[in-house]
């Protein structure tokens, strides 16, 4: 998974990502993963600035 990284995830929100990819038709749900990743750090990279980014990422509850 990830290029042979491991990352973990709480057990819930894999049944999640697993129910989703199926229904969203993606491969596997390492390609689901991959193609949200992909999108948020899109948007992150947009941003205009550090301090920007920081309030998106508190706003998605990521840090306080």
């Amino acid at each position: 998974m990830f290029g042979g990284a491991s990352i973990k995830i709480d057990k819930d929100l894999l049944e999640k990502v697993k129910k989703f990819a199926k229904m969203a038709g993606y491969s596997s749900p390492e390609e689901f993963v991959t193609h949200a990743l992909e999108k948020e750090i899109a948007k992150l990279e947009e941003s205009d600035s550090e301090d920007e980014i920081k309030e998106k990422l508190k706003g998605l509850g990521y840090i306080s």
